[in-house]
């Protein structure tokens, strides 16, 4: 990893509602809130968002990508939010050419807006809105090892004082967000987040065995209850594929009622 890069796993809870004042969501934002001020302030920002996925790895190249609101339900002060950062192109092509590199087919779009899985943390980590950001997508097939090499390949990237994000949710269980909270339930969340901080900074494992650990995902203790669908969970694979190191630090917080993760790698 190229050391002017740092490199972030968030938990960005449940669509807009962190801006919306949602008491479930006071952990998350103070959390989100110090890690930025423990952060050297990047030059510009790569967001892996939960909430795009394409055929292949594809990359916002416009210079001014509008905003989508991409959730449903919510009182109009929602579809209202602005976060007009800049695009960064020449930080796109870059991103393009490291995954062309390394032999995975990849694409540009100069069309596609912001998600929330971008504007709705970054509002509460840079609110001046005054970095350029660009957004690399999923890969559809969802699949662990493809994601783990997508992060890889970003090894080769040489950009100053770059930010990567990956912005998704380390517990993505919809029905259980909204069910009570009973002591299985929590056990289950639990035991889930104690793996996934075990499998990302424990220093004794090696890192074919941490690897191998994220890519053999689904063998975790109550991981698809955790993950019904793994989405929210892949850009962590992304981030650790570009780190290829043992977190430096785990942040824990609750949301929405669960215990959830964050990790950092400087």
């Amino acid at each position: 990893m190229n050391t002017a890069t740092d490199v972030v796993f968030i938990s960005h809870g449940g669509g807009p509602m962190p801006l919306l004042g949602d008491p479930g969501h006071r952990e998350m934002v103070d959390r989100l809130t110090e890690l930025a001020g423990a952060l050297r302030k990047p030059s510009a920002i790569l967001v892996i968002s939960a909430h795009w996925e394409a055929s292949v790895p594809t990359i916002t190249s416009g210079a001014k990508p509008p905003l989508i609101y991409d959730y449903s339900g919510f009182p109009p002060e929602a579809y209202k939010i602005e976060y007009p950062c800049p695009g960064e192109p020449e930080l796109a092509r870059q991103v393009y050419q490291a995954l062309d590199q390394a032999g995975i087919t990849a694409r540009l779009d100069d069309q596609r807006g912001f998600d929330h899985g971008l504007f709705v943390p970054l509002k509460l980590m840079y609110p001046e809105a005054d970095i350029p950001c660009i957004q690399l997508s999923l890969v559809e097939s969802l699949d662990a090892g493809t994601h783990l090499a997508v992060g890889r390949a970003l090894r080769a990237l040489d950009y100053d004082n770059l930010l990567v994000i990956g912005s998704g949710f380390s517990f993505h269980n919809m029905r259980a967000f909204f069910s009570a909270n009973t002591p299985e339930i929590q056990a289950r969340n639990e035991a889930f987040e104690d793996w996934l901080e075990q499998t990302c900074t424990d220093s004794i494992l090696s890192e074919s065995e941490r690897a191998q650990r994220l890519a053999d995902w689904e063998q975790a203790p109550h991981a698809r209850f955790c993950h019904p669908r793994e989405e929210h969970l892949l850009p962590l694979h992304v981030c650790y594929g570009l780190a290829g190191k043992p977190s430096d630090s785990h942040i824990s917080a609750t949301i929405l009622g669960k215990k959830s993760g964050m990790f950092y790698w400087r």
